[in-house]
């Protein structure tokens, strides 16, 4: 017996020739194997072969190798053939044993091959079967050699199926794929899968690196061992193969093998990319475990098919477009089977059939194909040609089509179910012999209905037509493309009369086969979906949203556009604000009533209840549902609109005036509203929640009973982003951003993963430019693309960046933003604009970095796109925001082209460069080109996209060149990113909010707020404050001590360097805490713009202090020269003092027990002393302000009678105060027209008529007069007519001049303080010069304003005003003349040191010793030194304790604003009011007054006396100290008493102020020990007095903690909002360039402001103002209005305020003026009316809610 064996791609023709030549040969007693010796089937007929023949052999003979050679060569390929061909016996080297095997497996085949006969024994042998047992034997280890080798497939590609990959493992920032690179065996299944994602078809054509490096490119070949001239080695086909070397992986199986190890939704993602590949994809699938055949339908439910199908109808051809899930496609299907083994490639042949240019499926001549296949056998894939509508289309409908890999014989549960459901069955059969294995098959196709077309390998005829339906064509020597097209007419003529057949959902109702959707979760989820699905079903798609979904429909869109009108009022401002929010109300009002939907009801349930897995499941089941019930009624509304197009243009051409064109036109309008009512998606229920949550948080209402729990839709909608699913931030048919939900979700979001850093990556182009697939294609995301669903709004996505990169970033997700298209066609004109301008500052803003799209590279196309983009990019640059920007070019033909990208680059630099020009005039910013406003490098910042496409869809595959494209901008775009650290989601919350207001008004510039900055910076204005605190805090004791020095004639001379020195240990630590906020600060990144700003004030402040102490103490020094003269008599005066006290007591020695005789004496002989003492001192007298004060006024020429009347009445006192001033001026030209009317009357009594003429005329005279009545923007009526029934010109003077008149007063105020205070009264006593000057000043001041003003004023005024001013001098005046004579005079020296001379002098009455006497004066200077020191270190240590305890101090100007106006609201004190109103700093030192004292002696009046103790107890442990050393000084040197006073006091020299000690008396004194006993027993009681002293004595002395307080604390800024006089709160002094700023404005009627001409109170407040469209006149003396918008342009008062434009408004300023409206109307004297009147949603607020509107002013 003899065994030929061949390769696949040869023929055993040349075999069968030879043997006949060489040997005897029975034709009939042959057999030949078509298949591999790996096929159990082909085994099994092999032995059935053999045993038939070896049983006919004679028995002496035996079989033998034909082949001879070395004995380990032959053992070798016996054992290749005995694995490859037997697959389950063990040997097969004997004819005995064969013959056993064949007996065994003769057994088993019964059953299945019973009816099986051997054609090629011609009937003479009779095929018997095959034992059962030996079949399942072969079959198992069959079964077990198919799984070792799909396991070590796995193994070698690192994937477990167990262990599935999930869709998430993909939805990351991975390291961009490496195209051109070989990768590891390990990564090849991932690498796969990401190329797939990026739409990247080449994903199978993944190199894999081999062991060695070098390996790859190794062009060592095998060497033979023959010798050089061995011919026969050379014509041997025998080659040597190393068994240990693995074979290359075959690129389906590595797609199989990632679709078995990938989870459902994964697999759905990787066929839905497989098909935008226009790859086949997997169909019915076989299962090792279990033995079944799945059909993943599942995987096909994402995937859309759209196709034009030409009909002829009428002899006219027409195209339909349909669109719709392929899964509800019903199309023909055209199956393809292989029967046998055929040298043709059927897969190649289809290929052709549907793309000749693109390998829809894989074949044997694919790159990286390889002759083994492990998991490709018996799978089905599927794919459909679509038509184009084009001439060239194969086919004119879409067709299915299949191929079942492997031998159909070999599968016939798969080739049953193909050919049962295909309409045509195509069949390639290496020959169409009888005798041939698939004869019966064909036999049974030939039967059956179905068309059926026979390609035949070995024939060369064409096509014939056998029967009608059936069809055979040989494939022998004719071209590819020849049968291709032959082929294509046969199907198409067989497919011509056929109703369509397959619908690929219909799979599930196939018996034989699994279906994945029969998962219980699965079912689950879409049991769920369909309760939603049937609630819509059958519903005409545009009334679903109006029904189920209401709140998003008409009420949202008319409440975004009542919010966007609040930004444009006009007219009486707050009055039509107050009712449109009423209207918004309203609205979420009726939300609520509409939020009931069975639809929003059952969805929501379904998220709630649901686990994760079936939640996705839900999700995906109710996205597909919709998506199909969309699909038809989408696709039929873009056909009709190219018809209408169509025809347009056919009329416009044949008639272009004609009326049915203008009709034809009006129908096209309408066409996109009909697709935009038709558009609905899963995005517009998630858009639902956010109205409703929005509507119920609005109007905080409880969840009715029946309705989901809305407070939940939040944490809903955050897990949901959190897993991937993109979420709308702007509702594109609304143009609005849902703030209250986006906020909350965020807030989730953070709950979930806490504060992480994201970084924000956005995009911006125009419409239909290929945003969305570009995101797509760089990060596997899933955005919409198809045409018919293009992104409209804005969506975000969250991205988690990988494990393995993380290391590389600052932060921890990307945050992608897709928006809608720029241009979109169904907005015009102005809108485009409007919305395209807000769309793309909101994108911008909101981005770490933009990513410009341009579609082309035609400049014109570009203009508009790249003028937007500018402007953005400039806004952010004016408000501090830094983004970056990348532009990318798609549709380029040509990328490569070097010198044409240049140009390119070249030209778009120029254009924006121009753009950037144009826009800086209307941005009103100096910039000359892009880089000036943005770091931007056009060599790198500037990409180039291949066109997306290669060919012409819809059958055209994916451009790789646009995935190379997609992962290079990736890699720039990553290594950006990881030089940023991106953003907290909680800044990204605000940064929302802060864009979006802005953006809703018209000037973004001045109407954004970046909330974090704002917050960043008041926690830095706190730190400031801490800082100057230290210093303060740590200068105060420096101070301390050296006014002790210089009081005790210590220093005369205070040098700066000293002070630096002692202060330079704080300064420096204060230098460290300021860089260490700075650096390591989380919010670092928006503080580094203010760190220099911080680090000079910071410099400044302690230059400043230095300066301030060292003028304080000068001043000091100064003064303690001034009284050198008295400081020199005190000696002398205390020596006589002592002598005689002592003279007198030696007199009175018996009468020292009568305490009021002593007290009588001694007062009786005192005035005598001093008088002696003094009778050469000229005595300094006091000063009376009151007259001085009447004889400058009379000097001069006011009348008495003015005076007194001021004077008595009190009235000058509220000339700064005055709500209005008419009452003090008179109108130059005024009294001139007055006398005229009058001699006109001729004396005449006044009739009612004539007064009403009367007062017109005086109307008249006062326009005359150059008085500017004409009508106050605000818009209300004629001012002519309301003003002409008044008579009165008391209100003709505006607001804005009484505010001139009242900054006056206070100017002049100030003015003249600032010039009394550089007097030395202090030093050189009070002279009346002093006031005289003042009082000339102001009256020169006066003259000088009323010359530059139209009216003058009364001499009532002057006298006020005078008064005014001089009644605030006095006070300081008193004070400072009170310290002149009390340093100066002698008289009141000796006075008031009176009581410490009577002690001596009883002292020595009673007989006691110098040491007693002299004890007992000291501690009467200690007793009086040590309450000074005492009570300045306490002062100075309660003002630190309330800095930092009490919340008022503890932080920044705002935090003291705000509980100012608490306490001013507690108390409800107009008065008090007013004086915050009138002058803010006053009031707050008020204030700060009232709560030290709260604090120290009603609240914490126990923490104070404590820290008066600690002080008492130091003070006198010093002292104790001082005694002890002076003592022991005097007893080691023997000193006398002189030496024990120096000591003493230089001890204490720098803590206690001494009077001067005189010892004079005291000489004969040798005991100090004794001394010091005597003091310290005085000592004793004066810390027990001391304990219990009252804390009123600070206000006696230097320190005092308010005032401690007041200097730290008002150090700050004070100016006025020009409009309503609101303070602005920043914490530094002078804070240029940041403006001036205020967190909420107050209604204008708090200050006074009315409308021109009338008493009409105005009760708009500023930031309503701002946001509207009405004007002001900056100046009632100017002719010309200023827009509120650009309020910045009215001049110097008005450039450095930032007002924001904010509709919200405090509770507590609407509550004040509803609370004190009369004292309001009787303080200003106009009136809340006409279109003055309060809004009645005002008197709604309470005091509690007023008080409680002030902490949100903390937070904004």
């Amino acid at each position: 017996m003899t065994i030929v064996t061949h390769e696949l791609d040869e023929t055993c023709e040349s075999a069968l020739e030879d043997l006949k030549d060489f040997s005897s040969f029975n034709e009939q007693r042959f057999h030949t194997c078509r298949r591999s010796m790996t096929d159990k089937k082909e085994i099994i007929d092999l032995l059935e072969k053999i045993e038939v023949m070896v049983s006919e052999n004679d028995h002496h003979c035996y079989t033998t190798p034909m082949c001879d050679g070395k004995k380990e060569q032959k053992e070798q390929m016996e054992q290749k053939l005995y694995k490859e061909e037997t697959a389950g016996t063990e040997e097969l080297q004997k004819a005995p044993e064969i013959t056993k095997k064949v007996s065994e497996l003769k057994e088993t085949g019964e059953a299945e091959h019973s009816e099986k006969t051997d054609d090629s024994t011609k009937g003479k042998s009779e095929i018997k079967s095959l034992s059962s047992e030996t079949k399942e034997k072969g079959e198992s280890h069959s079964k077990k050699d198919r799984q070792t080798e799909s396991e070590t497939l796995l193994r070698r590609l690192n994937l477990q199926v167990q262990h599935k990959l999930s869709a998430a493992d993909f939805l990351q920032i991975r390291p961009p794929v490496q195209m051109n690179q070989d990768i590891l065996e390990t990564d090849v299944g991932r690498s796969f899968l990401q190329r797939l994602m990026m739409l990247d078809y080449r994903a199978r054509y993944i190199p894999v690196r081999q062991e060695s490096p070098g390996a790859r490119y190794s062009q060592t070949l095998p060497i033979s061992e023959s010798d050089d001239n061995d011919l026969d080695a050379l014509f041997s086909t025998t080659v040597d193969v190393d068994q240990s070397k693995q074979t290359n992986m075959h690129p389906m199986d590595v797609q199989m093998a990632v679709f078995h190890c990938s989870d459902s939704f994964l697999k759905q993602n990787m066929i839905t990319k497989l098909s935008q590949c226009q790859y086949a994809l997997p169909f019915l699938v076989p299962n090792a475990e279990p033995a079944t055949i799945e059909c993943p339908l599942w995987t096909f439910r994402q995937i859309t098919k759209t196709w034009k199908t030409t009909q002829v109808k009428d002899g006219s051809e027409t195209v339909t477009m349909t669109s719709m899930p392929i899964c509800n496609a019903e199309t023909h299907m055209v199956s393809f089977f292989r029967l046998d083994s055929v040298s043709e490639s059927k897969s190649q042949l289809m290929n052709s059939l549907i793309n000749d240019r693109h390998n829809t499926f894989f074949h044997r001549n694919c790159p990286g194909s390889t002759k083994s296949r492990h998991l490709m056998d018996g799978v089905v894939e599927i794919a459909w040609y679509c038509p184009a509508g084009k001439p060239n289309d194969s086919f004119t409908d879409c067709i299915a089509f299949c191929n079942l890999h492997g031998d159909a014989l070999m599968f016939e549960k798969q080739t049953k179910i193909l050919t049962e459901t295909s309409s045509v069955n195509v069949v390639l059969v290496p020959t169409l012999e009888k005798s041939h294995r698939s004869t019966t098959v064909i036999s049974d196709l030939y039967k059956s209905q179905k068309p059926l077309v026979i390609l035949t390998a070995d024939n060369v005829c064409d096509a014939v037509l056998m029967k009608p339906g059936m069809c055979k064509m040989g494939l022998k020597d004719r071209s590819q493309s020849d049968v291709s097209e032959s082929l294509k007419g046969i199907i198409r003529n067989m497919l011509s009369g056929l109703e369509t057949s397959f619908q690929l959902k219909s799979m599930a109702n196939v018996s034989g086969i699994r279906v994945d959707e029969d998962d219980p979760v699965c079912r689950k989820g879409e049991k769920a979906a369909m309760e939603i699905f049937n609630l819509i079903q059958g519903m005409d798609i545009s009334k679903i949203k109006d029904r189920f979904l209401p709140c998003q429909g008409q009420l949202w869109h008319q409440w975004s556009r009542i919010k966007k009108e609040l930004y444009h009022l006009k007219g009486n401002v707050d009055k039509e604000k107050s009712q449109k929010e009423q209207q918004l109300m309203k609205i979420r009002e009726d939300q609520c009533s509409a939020s009931c939907s069975e639809l929003m009801k059952s969805f929501t349930e379904s998220l709630i209840s649901l686990s994760s897995q079936e939640k996705e499941y839900f999700l995906k089941w109710t996205q597909i549902l919709i998506d199909a019930l969309c699909t038809d009624d989408l696709s039929s509304i873009l056909q009709s609109y190219d018809e209408k197009w169509s025809e347009v243009l056919d009329l416009k051409k044949k008639k272009p005036k004609s009326p049915l064109l203008a009709g034809k036109q009006d129908e096209l309008e309408t066409i996109p509203k009909k697709l935009q009512s038709a558009n609905f998606g899963l995005e517009h229920i998630f858009r639902e929640m956010g109205q409703i949550y929005e509507a119920h948080q609005a109007l905080n209402k409880k969840t009715n009973s029946g309705q989901t729990n809305w407070s939940k839709y939040p944490k809903l909608a955050a897990d949901l982003m959190i897993s991937g699913r993109p979420m709308e931030l702007m509702d594109g048919d609304a143009g609005h951003v849902p703030l209250m939900w986006i906020s909350s979700v965020l807030e989730e979001v953070i709950k979930k993963l806490g504060d992480q850093r994201v970084f924000v990556l956005s995009v911006l182009g125009v419409k239909s430019s290929g945003k969305s697939t570009m995101l797509n294609a760089m990060f596997g995301l899933q955005f919409a693309v198809s045409a018919g669903r293009c992104t409209k709004g804005a969506f975000m996505q969250l991205v988690k960046v990988s494990e393995d990169i993380q290391k590389d970033f600052k932060f921890d997700y990307v945050l992608v933003v897709d928006t809608e298209g720029l241009r979109a066609p169904e907005l015009a004109g102005d809108a485009t604009l409007h919305h395209d301008n807000a769309l793309a500052t909101f994108v911008v803003g909101l981005g770490n970095m933009t990513l410009i799209n341009i579609f082309g590279e035609n400049p014109a196309e570009m203009q508009d796109v790249l003028q937007i983009v500018v402007q953005a990019f400039m806004r952010m640059k004016k408000v501090k925001l830094s983004p970056s920007c990348v532009f990318v070019h798609q549709n380029v033909t040509d990328i490569g082209a070097a010198e044409k990208n240049m140009d390119g680059k070249r030209r778009l630099q120029e254009k924006l460069d121009q753009m950037v020009q144009q826009a800086a005039k209307e941005e009103m910013c100096n910039v000359e080109c892009f880089s000036d406003i943005i770091a931007f490098d056009v060599q790198q910042d500037v990409k180039y996209f291949a066109q997306l496409w290669e060919g012409s869809p819809p059958m055209a595959p994916p451009n790789p060149g646009y995935s190379e494209s997609a992962q290079d901008l990736k890699r720039m775009i990553l290594a950006k990113a990881s030089q940023s650290a991106g953003i907290t989601l909680s800044h990204f919350k605000s940064k929302i909010q802060d864009l979006w207001n802005a953006v809703m008004n018209e000037q973004f510039v001045f109407s954004f707020k970046n909330t974090l900055e704002i917050a960043a910076y008041r926690k830095l204005e706190v730190q400031y404050g801490n800082w100057t605190w230290d210093l303060r805090s740590s200068m105060l004791p420096i101070e301390n001590q050296l006014y002790t020095r210089i009081e005790n004639g210590e220093l005369d001379n205070v040098d700066r360097t000293y002070l630096l020195k002692e202060m330079s240990k704080t300064y420096e630590k204060n230098k460290k805490d300021m860089t260490s906020h700075f650096e390591d600060n989380r919010d670092k990144d928006t503080l580094v713009q203010w760190r220099g700003r911080f680090e000079k004030k910071i410099h400044e402040f302690h230059e400043e202090q230095v300066k301030e102490v060292k003028r304080k103490l000068d001043e000091v020094i100064q003064q303690k020269k001034a009284c050198k003269k008295l400081d020199d008599k005190k000696p002398e005066f205390e020596n006589k003092l002592l002598q005689k006290s002592k003279e007198l007591a030696q007199q009175l020695k018996d009468k020292a027990k009568d305490e009021k005789e002593l007290q009588k004496q001694f007062n009786s002989v005192w005035t005598d002393w001093v008088s002696e003492l003094t009778e050469d001192i000229k005595p300094i007298k006091d000063i009376n302000l009151e007259d001085d004060k009447i004889f400058i006024l009379e000097e001069l020429g006011i009348e008495w009678s003015l005076i007194d009347e001021s004077s008595s009445s009190g009235r000058y006192k509220n000339v700064s105060k005055v709500g209005n001033y008419c009452s003090y001026i008179t109108y130059k030209k005024y009294q001139e027209h007055c006398n005229k009317v009058q001699q006109s009357e001729g004396g005449k009594k006044e009739t009612k008529t004539h007064t009403t003429r009367k007062r017109n005329d005086l109307f008249s005279a006062a326009l005359e007069a150059g008085l500017d009545l004409a009508q106050h923007v605000f818009g209300f009526g004629s001012t002519t007519e309301q003003n002409a029934g008044q008579g009165e010109l008391n209100d003709a003077l505006p607001h804005e001049e009484q505010e001139v008149i009242r900054t006056f007063i206070n100017n002049i105020d100030q003015q003249s303080f600032d010039t009394i205070k550089t007097k030395p009264v202090a030093t050189r006593g009070y002279s009346q010069t002093y006031l005289q000057e003042v009082a000339k000043n102001v009256q020169e001041k006066l003259t000088e304003f009323e010359s530059e003003r139209k009216y003058s004023f009364k001499k009532e005024f002057t006298v006020d005003v005078l008064l005014y001013v001089f009644e605030r001098l006095g006070s300081w005046l008193s004070y400072s003349h009170q310290t002149f004579k009390k340093n100066n005079d002698a008289l009141t020296y000796l006075n008031n040191n009176k009581t410490q001379y009577y002690n001596v002098f009883r002292s020595f009455c009673k007989g006691n010793s110098s040491a007693v006497v002299f004890g007992e004066m000291i501690c009467d200077k200690l007793k009086v030194s040590t309450v000074e020191a005492v009570c300045n270190k306490t002062a100075i240590d309660l003002a630190g304790e309330m800095r930092c305890s009490f919340p008022a101090f503890s932080g920044n100007r705002l935090d003291l604003e705000k509980h100012v106006l608490k306490s001013l609201a507690v108390n409800e004190n107009f008065d008090g009011f007013i004086k915050y109103i009138r002058h803010p700093r006053k009031q707050v030192e008020v204030f700060i007054k009232e709560e030290v004292e709260k604090y120290i002696f009603r609240e914490h009046k126990g923490k104070a006396q404590n820290i008066l103790k600690k002080n008492v107890d130091d003070i006198s442990q010093l002292v104790r100290q001082a005694l002890f050393k002076a003592t022991t000084k005097v007893k080691t040197q023997g000193g006398g008493t002189e030496m024990w006073v120096k000591e003493f006091s230089s001890f204490l020299k720098d803590e206690l102020p001494l009077d001067t000690i005189c010892c004079q008396n005291f000489s004969d004194i040798n005991n100090f020990d004794f001394l010091k006993e005597e003091i310290e027993k005085g000592l004793v009681n004066i810390i027990e007095e001391m304990n219990h002293l009252s804390l009123d004595k600070m206000k006696k002395f230097r320190q005092r903690p308010d005032q401690i307080l007041i200097d730290r604390l008002c150090k700050c800024c004070w100016e006025t909002c020009p409009f309503c006089g609101a303070v602005c709160t920043n914490t530094l002094e002078n804070h240029s360039p940041e403006d001036h700023s205020v967190p909420f404005h107050r209604s204008g009627a708090i200050s006074g402001v009315h409308y021109k001409g009338t008493d009409i109170m105005s009760v708009d407040f500023c930031t309503t103002r701002v946001a509207n469209d009405n004007s002001f006149y900056p100046d009632h003396t100017l002719e010309y209005t200023i827009p509120y918008k650009q309020y910045r342009k009215a001049g110097p008062r008005f450039a450095n305020w930032r007002i924001t434009p904010d509709e919200s408004k405090l509770k507590y300023w609407t509550w004040f003026v509803c609370r004190f409206q009369k004292d309001l109307e009787d303080h200003y004297g106009h009136k809340f009316k006409g279109d003055g009147e309060i809004p009645s949603e005002w008197r709604t607020h309470t005091k509690e809610e007023a008080i409680q509107s002030l902490d949100e002013m903390f937070k904004l």
